[in-house]
């Protein structure tokens, strides 16, 4: 491998989210050091992917089958659908294992400051799945930031006229947080989302 395809791999990785050209230079020294045992592996893996993976039409997961495993299980609950802004938000839910209803990743979230319209994200499939499917419910599981917030109240506008329940998850101060270091729309949000006990 000459200098220069070892500095193209660098720029490459250096593309992937949180790393630099420094982190970047590391991963690929680590790479050429265990070629036999993470290089070769990591290539067959991503070759395996790039080759299997498809995009859920229902959905938008990631799987190796369309419909993903998630909405193909008929025992999950079909009447509850949590929508996340991406993939990552999804297998974040999956993580925990205490959601056993189904998915619908928008791609995004509305952005004046991006142009990020509603034409952008996959909402016009999720009215699909409303008009189609037996839902009773849709969780809007968004980042509480302001685009997170913009994107919830215009799908509460846009789907108000459907006979479904439309709920967000509880925000507020985090388990073990304390009130020194939360920010002030943290402890606000936290204020607004109180329950009595």
């Amino acid at each position: 491998m000459s200098g220069t395809e070892i500095e193209k791999l660098v720029k490459l990785i250096a593309k992937l989210p949180s790393l630099g050209t420094r982190s970047a230079r590391r991963i690929v020294l680590q790479l050429l050091k265990k070629r036999e045992t993470v290089l070769l592996p990591l290539i067959q893996g991503l070759t395996d992917v790039a080759e299997h993976i498809k995009t859920c039409e229902i959905c938008g997961n990631y799987d190796t089958q369309n419909p993903c495993s998630i909405c193909a299980t008929e025992t999950r609950d079909s009447s509850v659908i949590c929508v996340v802004q991406d993939v990552a938000d999804l297998w974040a839910m999956e993580r925990v294992s205490f959601f056993k209803g189904k998915y619908h990743i928008l791609g995004g979230v509305l952005s004046a400051l991006d142009g990020i319209t509603a034409e952008d994200l996959n909402i016009d499939n999720l009215e699909k799945r409303l008009q189609t499917e037996p839902v009773s419910e849709l969780i809007l599981a968004l980042p509480a930031t302001v685009d997170g917030q913009i994107t919830t109240h215009y799908l509460l506008s846009r789907f108000k006229d459907y006979q479904v329940k439309i709920s967000t998850l509880a925000q507020g101060i985090p388990m073990g947080g304390e009130l020194d270091y939360m920010d002030e729309g943290t402890i606000q949000l936290a204020l607004n989302s109180r329950k009595i006990l």
